[in-house]
């Protein structure tokens, strides 16, 4: 006699493509965590010299309405790309094995699949490079952990693994369901 599955393997077989997305989501989003913490610490007594960058930066700042100085500002928008970087790479990797089941290394295949991958990603990267910080001006500037702007990147990261997930399954791997043996 065959044992009936039980409840959770049969949610888990029903919604496996949503559950291994949000596993790999949130190992990925720790991992850009981790990578934003680090620089952040890393370059937290960096100072920003040169006049050209200084004015730049200044400007931008006065644009966007932010209350931080040059300094800070340049080490949480370049601690926030760095991290993003690191973390597309991974979830590149954990999207087309794992979660969509792309398994076909075909190059052509392989090519498109990236080309748009990354492409929604810097999207969603500019957007979270540039919220970052303006959530941080709009007073989520507290710390957490001793990082600056951190309750701000965890708020704006779980907005884009939404909008990530929809743009991967709807345009990378949409064709996935051709999958390699």
């Amino acid at each position: 006699m065959k044992e009936k599955p039980s409840v959770l393997s049969v949610l888990f077989y029903k919604y496996r493509e949503i559950v291994m997305y949000c596993v790999f989501g949130v190992i990925t989003t720790i991992i850009s965590w981790l990578v934003y913490s680090i620089c952040e610490l890393a370059f937290s007594s960096f100072h920003v010299t040169n006049p050209g960058v200084v004015k730049f930066v200044s400007w931008i700042i006065e644009i966007t309405g932010d209350n931080t100085d040059v300094n800070t500002f340049v080490v949480i928008t370049l601690s926030g790309m760095i991290s993003w970087v690191i973390a597309v790479a991974v979830a590149f990797v954990t999207n087309k094995l794992w979660v969509f089941e792309s398994k076909s290394w075909e190059g052509k295949l392989v090519w498109i699949e990236a080309i748009t991958f990354f492409g929604g990603r810097i999207l969603t990267g500019i957007l979270e490079i540039l919220a970052v910080p303006a959530f941080v001006s709009w007073g989520f500037n507290m710390k957490l952990f001793g990082i600056d702007g951190l309750p701000a990147k965890i708020l704006i990261s779980v907005a884009i693994v939404i909008l990530n997930y929809i743009l991967s399954k709807f345009i990378s791997f949409r064709g996935s369901g051709e999958k390699a043996e």
